[in-house]
């Protein structure tokens, strides 16, 4: 382990990290701040960060600051002096730091503006678009450098890929989302067994990326008599999880859950099954017991790579058997007992 951040009576370096959303993109830039970490030990780490994903960064504890970005809120009512003076409030706090290093590792227009904004002596971005991303050309206009790499980039490299390009190191080991681990002294809240239990993670909001319900009870039946947990995140997943639960006598419908709830859901989970959406991406952050199914989006891109704990299942287009789901889910349970 290098410690450059040491070397030669070095000032700490100072980095902004803007990814800003959505829940799984969140999630897959954590490790490049071990990877930092790893490299510059004393270096400090600040993130922009939509408002609803705050909780989940809070998590890293080699984060420092968390500059909370809250554009789907002011969208709604920009004519209101109070969001335009939240709005005033959110730049200032953004330009109150000089940054050597600020990175945008979404590549769109809004992270972009973001990063113009922040005082930085370097300003780093995506240099391209992978398969079938959102990326914003445009947003190239506020780097003093971009890094291009390869279309087919997995999700979690491209960040580390970028930051390891400007900060002079290779990412040649497995990702470390810094996310703590699970105790069993950890409190629990009211709507969570005390025992092990299975959470489906079934609700996407592309319907061609969900595995048709009969295949979860299926695969719900062949896991009892362990509890299956159903969450849900609007009123067609809960129509959705109701639905499942009325043909699973193990299964459980839960309450909405805010998202530090949801992240403790795939926490403790002592298996999750889910389908490409951020939360069954967070179990696998965790270094749960995940079987991850892809049915209408390509595996290479988010694929748990990280860990023999996670398996993944299916592609798009080619969805995984009931027989494939549970066979991999047995393997896991076996493991996790051994």
């Amino acid at each position: 382990m290098s410690s450059r951040g040491n070397l030669h009576g070095m000032q700490p370096l100072n980095i902004l990290l803007v990814r800003v959303s959505s829940l799984g993109d969140v999630l897959h830039n954590m490790p490049i701040v071990a990877d930092i970490a790893r490299h510059y030990p004393n270096a400090n780490i600040d993130w922009v960060v939509e408002e609803g994903y705050v909780s989940l960064v809070r998590m890293n504890a080699r984060v420092r600051t968390i500059i909370p970005f809250a554009l789907r809120r002011w969208r709604k009512s920009l004519g209101n002096p109070a969001t335009r003076a939240e709005i005033k409030a959110f730049f200032s706090t953004l330009r109150a730091q000089r940054y050597d290093y600020v990175f945008d590792t979404q590549g769109l227009l809004k992270t972009g503006i973001i990063m113009g904004a922040a005082k930085g002596r370097h300003k780093v971005g995506l240099g391209n678009g992978s398969e079938g991303s959102g990326y914003e050309g445009i947003s190239r206009l506020f780097h003093t450098r971009s890094v291009k790499l390869d279309p087919r980039t997995h999700a979690v490299a491209r960040g580390r890929l970028v930051v390891g390009a400007a900060l002079g190191y290779d990412v040649d080991y497995p990702a470390d989302f810094g996310l703590p681990e699970v105790s069993p002294d950890d409190p629990r809240p009211d709507w969570m067994p005390a025992g092990p239990y299975c959470v489906f993670f079934h609700g996407t909001a592309r319907d061609a990326k969900k595995w048709a319900p009969a295949n979860w009870i299926e695969l719900g039946a062949a896991l009892a008599p362990m509890p299956v947990l159903l969450p849900w995140g609007s009123t067609k997943e809960k129509a959705e999880a109701e639905a499942l639960a009325a043909s699973l006598p193990n299964a459980r419908v839960l309450p909405q859950l805010p998202m530090a709830d949801a992240v403790l859901l795939a926490r403790h989970a002592a298996l999750a099954v889910g389908v490409d959406t951020g939360l069954t991406h967070i179990a696998a952050a965790f270094v749960r017991p995940t079987v991850e199914i892809y049915a209408d989006s390509p595996r290479w891109k988010t694929e748990g790579n990280w860990s023999p704990k996670i398996i993944n299942l299916g592609d798009r287009g080619a969805p995984p058997s009931v027989a494939e789901v549970l066979a991999a889910a047995r393997t896991l349970l076996a493991a996790g007992r051994n």
